[in-house]
C-alpha cells in the first residue's frame, strides 16, 4: 500500500468511493444503467427537500477532499484529489443554481431522459425484474416532482422559452400515442429464459396504463397549461431575459467549458473561425467537388443538390455502418490504448426523432451487459445529406465517444467516478470535435464531399460560440440565430431550427465542443513543438484518453508533465 506523508492511498481511495456511492444513491436510474442492480426498486428524488440533503452530503464530503495535502500524493492520487474537489463544487453550486427548475425543455426534461433511459435499462434476473417493476410503477413520481420545481421557478420568474416547451409537448405526445405494446417501459429487457416473462410483462402493462402514463399526462398538462402561457416568445429566448440570467449563463459556460471565458470571448472565438478560418478550406474543396470557391454556392450544392441526398433510412444506416466499421478497423494504428467493449449501431425511437439530433452515443455498461451504442437518427431520412454522416459517425461512435468513455469506464484501477463519470463536457465533447480532424489524418473520410462534411461540422460547432452567446448574453431573437446558422453553416433549416432549440434549452454545453477541441489542439501543438521528432502521436493519445474522463485544467497539467514541460 502507497503512504504518502501519513494521508493513504487508501483513505483517498474510501473517499472517492464514498462519494461515488452517494452518487449512486442520489440516481438509483444511473446505478441501474451502469448494471448496479441494488437500487432498482427505486427512483431518483427531484424534491427541493432531496436537493437540500444532498448539499448537506456534498459539504461535508468537500471538506474531507479538502483537508487532503496534496503534496502528500503521487499524480494519480492528486488527480482524483483535484477531480473531486472540482466535481463537489461544482455539484454544490448546481443545486444552488435550482437549474431543475428550468429543465422543462427537450434534451434534459426528466421526461425525455425517461424516454431515452427506458430502452438503455434491463433486469437480467428474476429479483431484478420485480424490483424493476415496482421501479415502474414509482416513475410518476419523478414526473410530479419535475412539474413542481418548474412550478416553483415560474413563482420567482423563472420563465422558460416557448421553443422547448412546444418541443417537449412534441415528445410527450409522441409517447403517449404510440402503442403499448410497443412502449419502452413495458419492453425493457428482462431475464433470459424466463418463464415468469409474460405475467411480468402482463404486470408492466398494466403499471404503465395505471401509473406512468396518466403521469405524463399530468406532466403535459403543466406544459401546457401552466408553463407555456407565461413561457418567454421566441423574441426573448435566451437566459438574459431572466432577472438573473447573466449570473446563470456564467455559471452554465464554467460548468460545461471548465474555464472562465466571457460571452464575448467565446462569441469572437467563433466569428474569427467562422469568418475567416474556415472559408479558406471550403474554397479548396468546393473547387475540387463543385468547380466553385463561392461559399455560397458551395453551401448549395451541399444543402440541395439530389445526389447528395440518402434514398431511404436504410441507405443511411449502411453509409454509417462502413464509416464503424472502417474506424474500427484502423484505430489499432492511431491508439496505444483501444476500447475491449464493442460499439453497435441503434436507431433513435420514433417518438423521439423528430425532436432529436442527427445521432448520439451511449456509453457501455461496466459490467459488460450493454456495448456501448451509436444512435442513428432515421427520421426523415431522405432530407438528410450524405456529406455530415462520415464526420457525426466518427465523432459519436469511433474515434470519438466510443474510444474516450469505453476506455475510461474500463481503467479499473482508477476510482468508479472518475471512470464511469459523465461531467467534464468540454473534455468530452473536445475530443469527439477533436477527433473528427484527425479522421482525416486516418484517412477515413473517403470523398471530398466527406471532407465538406467535417467541415461543415466545425462550422457548426463555431458557430454555437456565436448564437449560444448571442441568445444567452446578447438579446439575440430565435431567429437571428437561426438566420446566423444558416448564412454561415451548409447544415438544412430544419436541422438547425432543432439544434438552436437545443441551444436555448440547454445554455452553455454547446459552447463546451470547440472550446475543448481547440484546447485539445494547442496542447498537441505545444507538445509537438517542445518533443520535436520524439512526438508520437499514439503516445499524446494515450495520456490524453488514459486517465479518464478529466477537466481540461487536469489534462493540460497531464500532457505539460508528459512533454517534460512540467
Amino acid at each position: 500500500m502507497r503512504q504518502h506523508g501519513g494521508v493513504t492511498a487508501a483513505a483517498l481511495r474510501d473517499l472517492a468511493d464514498r462519494y461515488w456511492e452517494a452518487r449512486l444513491e442520489a440516481s438509483p436510474l444511473f446505478a441501474t444503467f451502469l448494471g448496479d442492480h441494488r437500487y432498482d426498486d427505486r427512483v431518483d428524488d427531484l424534491s427541493t427537500e432531496a436537493d437540500h440533503a444532498q448539499r448537506t452530503a456534498w459539504l461535508g464530503l468537500l471538506a474531507e477532499a479538502e483537508a487532503v495535502d496534496p503534496g502528500d500524493l503521487d499524480e494519480t492520487d492528486r488527480v482524483t484529489r483535484q477531480l473531486l474537489v472540482e466535481e463537489l463544487v461544482d455539484a454544490i453550486a448546481g443545486i444552488d443554481a435550482r437549474l431543475i427548475e428550468l429543465a422543462s425543455d427537450q434534451m434534459q426534461g426528466i421526461h425525455a431522459e425517461l424516454l431515452v433511459l427506458a430502452g438503455q435499462l434491463s433486469a437480467p434476473e428474476p429479483a431484478h425484474a420485480a424490483l424493476a417493476l415496482e421501479r415502474t410503477r414509482k416513475l410518476g413520481t419523478m414526473l410530479d416532482q419535475a412539474a413542481d420545481r418548474f412550478r416553483a421557478g415560474l413563482a420567482v420568474g423563472r420563465t422558460p422559452p416557448q421553443a422547448t416547451i412546444r418541443r417537449s409537448i412534441n415528445q410527450v405526445d409522441g409517447y403517449l400515442s404510440s402503442p403499448l405494446e410497443h412502449d419502452p417501459f413495458v419492453r425493457l429487457a428482462g431475464p433470459e429464459d424466463w418463464e415468469g416473462e409474460d405475467a411480468w410483462r402482463a404486470q408492466l402493462q398494466e403499471a404503465v396504463t395505471s401509473h406512468l402514463r396518466p403521469a405524463y399526462g399530468r406532466y403535459r398538462s403543466v406544459l401546457a397549461d401552466e408553463l407555456l402561457p407565461h413561457a418567454r416568445s421566441d423574441e426573448q429566448p435566451g437566459l438574459c431575459w431572466l432577472t438573473e440570467g447573466e449570473e446563470l449563463y456564467r455559471h452554465l459556460i464554467r460548468h460545461h467549458t471548465g474555464l472562465d471565458l466571457t460571452p464575448q470571448e467565446l462569441h469572437d472565438i467563433g466569428l474569427h473561425e467562422v469568418t475567416e478560418e474556415l472559408p479558406a478550406q471550403y474554397r479548396v474543396l468546393g473547387r475540387r467537388a463543385f468547380d466553385t470557391e463561392d461559399l455560397p454556392e458551395i453551401f448549395r450544392h451541399l444543402l440541395t443538390d439530389a445526389d447528395l441526398r440518402y434514398r431511404d433510412g436504410d441507405e443511411l444506416l449502411d453509409h454509417a455502418r462502413q464509416c464503424l466499421e472502417e474506424a474500427t478497423a484502423a484505430m489499432g494504428d492511431w491508439f496505444g490504448i483501444v476500447p475491449k467493449a464493442p460499439c453497435v449501431l441503434t436507431p433513435i425511437p420514433d417518438f423521439l426523432a423528430a425532436d432529436a439530433p442527427a445521432a448520439y452515443y451511449t456509453p457501455p455498461a461496466p459490467d459488460g451487459s450493454r456495448p456501448g451504442e451509436y444512435h442513428v437518427n432515421l427520421h426523415d431520412a431522405s432530407s438528410r445529406g450524405r456529406a455530415e454522416t462520415a464526420s457525426i459517425a466518427f465523432h459519436e461512435a469511433i474515434p470519438g465517444h466510443h474510444l474516450q468513455l469505453a476506455i475510461a469506464s474500463e481503467q479499473t484501477d482508477l476510482p468508479s467516478f472518475r471512470r464511469l463519470s459523465w461531467g467534464h463536457t468540454a473534455y468530452v465533447e473536445g475530443w469527439a470535435l477533436y477527433t473528427e480532424r484527425l479522421a482525416e489524418e486516418m484517412h477515413l473520410y473517403r470523398t471530398d464531399i466527406d471532407r465538406l462534411g467535417m467541415l461543415a461540422s466545425d462550422s457548426w460547432r463555431a458557430c454555437r460560440l456565436v448564437v449560444d452567446t448571442g441568445l444567452h448574453a446578447m438579446g439575440w431573437t430565435r431567429q437571428q440565430a437561426i438566420d446566423f446558422m444558416v448564412a454561415n453553416a451548409p447544415v438544412s433549416r430544419e436541422e438547425i431550427e432543432t439544434e438552436v432549440d437545443r441551444y436555448i434549452g440547454m445554455p452553455g454545453q454547446a459552447l463546451a465542443y470547440k472550446v475543448g477541441q481547440r484546447e485539445i489542439l494547442r496542447l498537441r501543438a505545444e507538445a509537438e513543438a517542445r518533443l520535436g521528432d520524439r512526438f508520437r502521436l499514439p503516445e499524446f493519445h494515450d495520456v490524453v484518453l488514459g486517465a479518464a474522463t478529466v477537466s481540461l485544467a487536469v489534462l493540460g497539467e497531464r500532457v505539460a508533465a508528459w512533454s517534460g514541460a512540467a
